[in-house]
């Protein structure tokens, strides 16, 4: 079933209390469903705050992460830009990320990306490296084909094989810290493009099907939990971003376990139709996750 902003509008208004906030699409209506919610979407709060309040709505960290446990987190830090500039997953965020993971029993939080800006000042930058460390993080670089283990990728109609981040296979917890934001080359990124970041060689998805490769990542392992910044969305220009000027501020988050989920709600928040976004739907095809929302529990709150 294709899925698009129109239709997720609608679900909204079915749920009750659809609101129009300025400046961004209508995406949230308040929402008391009471199971366990696939999807989280916050609005209002800061980053961190907004993780706080979405985590405890999809049944608190502990859902995910047990005792004892090694957890390693790709944020979006990729380019040489600074905070302001919205190119990158919030500091903020990605502490909060970090700290939660330890009080939920995590044994040891990694966080790396294969960034594409030269590492060492996309790291100090953006202001990621930082925030992890602060949160007793530990951030590798992760430019080093050493560290990168090659797989054979199941199911794929062209990543037969690739070289993923040994962390990304070796994690007992995997979560996916994205920013949504226009993308030149693939008009949007959020869930599924942010899995790029754990793959040494991403010439071969520009040379071989950008989209194609996308959607075969996650066959290799699919995040345990998807963390969405969308408070500053980049609405042009991306992913560098120009100036600030590219940005609304739209003061949101999206959590959810289904990635190809989580990226049909990311395509509506920005005003696509899943059918722009070619990756979505050939992840959904490779059974990756749902575009089917209507069949999900999501959960909208503002704080």
């Amino acid at each position: 079933m294709a899925y698009n902003r129109r239709d997720f509008i609608k679900m909204g208004a079915a749920a009750g209390l659809l609101t129009l906030f300025p400046g961004a699409p209508r995406f949230f209506a308040q929402d008391t469903t009471s199971r366990t919610a696939d999807i989280v979407a916050v609005r209002n709060g800061t980053p961190a705050q907004m993780f706080e309040i979405g985590i405890e709505a999809m049944g608190g960290f502990s859902r995910f992460i047990r005792k004892g446990q090694i957890v390693v987190v790709k944020p979006n830090t990729s380019w040489n830009r600074t905070p302001s500039q919205g190119a990158n997953v919030s500091p903020g965020l990605a502490a909060k990320v970090v700290e939660m993971a330890y009080k939920a029993g995590a044994k040891t939080v990694y966080a790396f990306d294969n960034t594409c800006n030269e590492w060492e000042p996309s790291y100090r930058n953006s202001g990621v490296e930082r925030a992890v460390k602060e949160s007793r993080g530990i951030m590798l670089p992760a430019y080093d084909v050493k560290d990168y283990k090659s797989v054979k990728v199941q199911g794929a109609k062209i990543l037969k094989e690739a070289q993923v981040n040994k962390l990304y296979l070796e994690a007992d917890v995997f979560i996916n810290l994205a920013i949504l934001k226009n993308h030149g080359s693939t008009r949007m990124t959020s869930a599924l493009k942010n899995m790029m970041g754990v793959v040494y060689d991403r010439r071969f998805f520009h040379r071989n099907g950008l989209h194609q490769c996308i959607s075969e990542i996650p066959l290799v392992r699919k995040p345990d939990l998807n963390i969405i910044d969308a408070y500053n969305v980049m609405l042009k220009n991306g992913p560098r971003g120009l100036s600030e000027e590219d940005l609304r501020n739209d003061r949101m988050q999206i959590l959810g376990t289904d990635m190809v989920a989580v990226d049909t709600a990311c395509a509506a928040v920005m005003g696509y139709d899943i059918s722009d976004i070619a990756y979505i739907g050939m992840a959904r095809e490779h059974g990756i996750g749902t575009t089917e929302l209507e069949k999900l529990s999501i959960k909208r709150i503002t704080v």
